[in-house]
């Protein structure tokens, strides 16, 4: 016998009973602003499945009527199977046609579900899920939308042989390279942030995000960050590409020497598509990793279709697949 409690304030989660299932943060709550969060719990109050619900607003290549559903988590799949029909059923009296997910309200936040483990160990702020996760959604009639992976370099002495050329042709276009700024941390993200607008537009479901949410995603790493790995190119004091680096801690958190670094993510600005400004901030940030006595990088978390996949392609080979699904509700 289970209950399911719909709760629409965030002071509400703090209240839950912990249970096999942790209660969702109430920072979590707070910053993907949910429509609808639904808690199901078994006949002794504990907590068993949950999710949040959002409406895929102003998401590239979405429907107007599209749903969403993150912050999900369940004990098994049957607990699964019921909080996922309560959430169709809220999205489908919402007037709702399509429900995608797992998704944390946009791709800003967390989604999709890891769905090809592999041998390597997780690396750093990777989402992680149990392994049956991916059948619960299957098993409610959610199907593929879109597949992601990460490739691992694990050779730093390999180079693209085109890189010094590029540099030399983008430098005679006005296009240099430098390092982030630390003590202009905040005045810094705001130029990604500007960047990232444009740049990602295009991709499936993107949604603009606030400069304040922006940077308050990005202010937890500010204190593991190593400015050689954070690399913007520049023209005219306008930034048209950046390459974000991270060590991988999860490796010191295992008690392991930090050898790999990740790439988390990467943008060049439309107007200089095609010029090799993507490779050259690959290769060079790959080098100033291998430099700082990194033996590996992580490309981590791309789509499938994405064209980063062609520059991580000359130096890696896929570790890992993430899978986000869909279900028609028409």
């Amino acid at each position: 016998m289970s209950s399911l409690t719909p709760i629409e304030r965030s002071e509400q989660l703090a209240s839950l009973p912990a249970g096999p299932v942790e209660p969702l943060e109430v920072s979590s709550f707070r910053l993907t602003d949910p429509a609808r969060h639904l808690a199901l719990q078994d006949a002794t109050g504990r907590l068993i499945a949950r999710c949040s619900l959002w409406q895929a607003r102003d998401a590239h290549g979405a429907p107007a009527a599209a749903g969403l559903i993150g912050h999900y988590a369940a004990l098994d799949a049957e607990a699964g199977a019921e909080l996922l029909e309560h959430a169709l059923d809220w999205h489908r009296a919402e007037g709702r046609d399509r429900v995608i997910g797992p998704m944390d309200g946009s791709t800003w936040h967390r989604y999709r579900l890891l769905t090809e483990r592999g041998t390597e160990p997780t690396f750093f702020m990777e989402p992680d899920n149990p392994d049956d996760w991916p059948g619960h959604f299957t098993g409610a009639g959610f199907a593929p939308l879109a597949t992601y992976f990460s490739a691992l370099n694990a050779d730093l002495t390999r180079r693209d042989p085109r890189s010094q050329g590029r540099r030399a042709e983008l430098e005679r276009d006005g296009i240099t390279l430098r390092t982030i700024d630390i003590k202009r941390f905040d005045a810094e993200l705001a130029a990604i942030h500007e960047l990232s607008l444009v740049a990602f537009a295009r991709n499936l479901l993107y949604s603009p995000i606030g400069l304040e949410a922006f940077i308050a995603s990005y202010t937890p790493i500010r204190p593991h960050l190593v400015p050689e790995l954070v690399l913007l190119a520049e023209r005219d004091g306008h930034l048209v590409g950046f390459i974000f680096g991270i060590p991988d801690l999860a490796e010191s958190a295992r008690g392991e020497p930090v050898r790999t670094a990740i790439v988390k993510s990467m943008a060049v600005h439309p107007a200089c598509g095609g010029n090799g400004l993507g490779g050259l901030l690959m290769d060079a940030c790959q080098q100033a990793a291998r430099k700082l006595g990194f033996e590996r990088a992580v490309h981590a978390l791309m789509h499938e279709t994405n064209r980063s996949r062609s520059i991580s392609a000359h130096y890696g080979t896929t570790i890992r697949r993430y899978t986000l699904y869909e279900k028609s509700l028409g």
